[in-house]
């Protein structure tokens, strides 16, 4: 069977997106690529965002390629399943423009792992994936009601047939990128130190968190905590740096310190960036990270009060001086260190100006506060309104537009309601 794992012509006009615009490599669909591959179907990766394909450019590849199935994904890469666009334009109209190929339409993505019956019905899919796909896309040419974490049409009904999918990550692959498609990542995300000169790519050491704060979306995938075996991530970086990439980033939902890894990239001759939380970190392993060469650390405060974490269930150990201190700290290190801040009732805008002002004299740069956006799939969502419904994604959309005062400034300033933003599939 031939499988078209597409990455659709992204844009963001009108929408509250918080993400990169940059592309990314594509980490789910190479996964899939392989294991694919390896139960004997032909597959291939049409990345229209990586490649800066043409509608036109995109849809004769496609069809030159006459897939079985065409896989098509609601976010524009596994970095953003968390924070993905809302709205499903960009992937509907990549759908109808693909279809009339006969093919099986597939939706992997964070739409379709929260509300598969919406994602089936908006996108006119055939079937979604609930949760990792990696290793149920080379099942779906089994009966589909004995594959589980899947959400399909069957003659009038929607049915579900499990709940979303966790993958295995000691069974993925160490994934290979040619030098010629690596050539064209010339993005290095979240890296602010020197401009790149070689190519970027991003990887994975882990997926999942242990923790629960209630602002990610995560309940329906990466939610368990799972570590890559050492030795397939080491593999990876040594056939990243031989492809030419100089910089790398780990889009680990939240990188933990790891000593093995940290002290074999001492040598590895690759800079990276990682997102953490930095109470996580003591003074010793900062300095080890700074030494393996990190030179961007996202850090996750979120608020400056101990109330305002709690709120928001961080779990954090250290009071507000002490994570102050220790990003100055990893600043004195690591060139480029930011401190993440959301809008908390707890937190008093004199305050937060006079900590960021503190911070920056130190070289850390912290965001101002930005509204909270309750993510289907996050227990934010679940508090509010309970469990996720086909109408969830409008419902936390008109909340945000609705209560918002500001925009954060990589936003659109004038986003759009989100029925406006889709077209219209029999389903609103």
């Amino acid at each position: 069977m031939r499988f078209a794992l597409v990455n659709p012509p992204w844009s963001f006009e009108g929408s509250i997106y918080f993400g990169c615009r940059e592309p990314h490599l594509p980490l789910e669909y190479a996964y899939s690529q392989a294991l694919l591959e390896d139960a004997g179907h032909e597959a291939v990766i049409f990345d229209a965002h990586l490649e800066g394909l043409t509608c036109n450019e995109l849809r004769r590849g496609v069809r030159a390629f006459d897939p079985d199935f065409l896989v098509i994904t609601t976010a524009p890469s596994y970095l953003f399943w968390r924070c993905a666009p809302p709205e499903l334009r960009v992937p509907q109209e990549t759908v109808k423009m693909l279809r009339g190929a006969g093919a099986c339409i597939v939706a992997i993505g964070p739409h379709a792992s929260t509300t598969p019956r919406a994602a089936v019905q908006k996108l006119g899919a055939d079937v979604v994936v609930l949760g990792e796909c990696e290793e149920i896309l080379p099942r779906l040419t089994e009966d589909w009601s004995r594959v589980p974490s899947l959400c399909y049409r069957r003659g009038s009904e929607i049915v579900v047939t499990g709940p979303p999918h966790a993958s295995n990550m000691a069974e993925l692959p160490a994934l290979e990128w040619p030098a010629a498609a690596l050539a064209r990542h010339g993005h290095h995300h979240h890296r602010f130190d020197v401009p790149p000169k070689g190519p970027g790519a991003e990887l994975e050491a882990s997926r999942g968190c242990p923790y629960h704060c209630t602002f990610c979306a995560k309940d329906n995938f990466r939610d368990d905590y799972r570590k890559r075996p050492l030795e397939v991530v080491l593999r990876e970086l040594a056939g990243l740096r031989e492809s030419g990439a100089e910089y790398v980033y780990f889009i680990d939902e939240i990188f933990l310190p790891d000593r093995k890894l940290l002290e074999q990239m001492v040598f590895s001759g690759l800079k990276f960036g990682i997102q953490t939380r930095i109470d996580l970190w003591n003074h010793e392993m900062l300095d080890l990270l700074g030494r393996a060469g990190c030179v961007s650390i996202e850090a996750g405060v979120e608020s400056i009060t101990e109330e305002g974490r709690a709120l928001l269930d961080k779990k954090c150990k250290l009071s507000t001086d002490q994570l102050a201190e220790r990003l100055i700290f990893a600043k004195q290190r690591i060139p480029f260190v930011q401190a993440n801040l959301l809008s908390s009732p707890h937190d008093d805008a004199v305050a937060i100006h006079a900590w960021r002002d503190s911070l920056r004299r130190h070289g850390v740069w912290a965001n101002e506060p930005v509204p909270l956006f309750a993510y289907p799939g996050s227990p934010e969502y679940t508090r509010r309104w309970g469990e996720a419904d086909d109408h969830a994604w409008e419902r936390a959309h008109a909340d945000y537009l609705q209560t918002a005062l500001r925009f954060s400034d990589i936003q659109e300033q004038r986003p759009l309601p989100l029925v406006q933003l889709e077209t219209r599939n029999g389903h609103s």
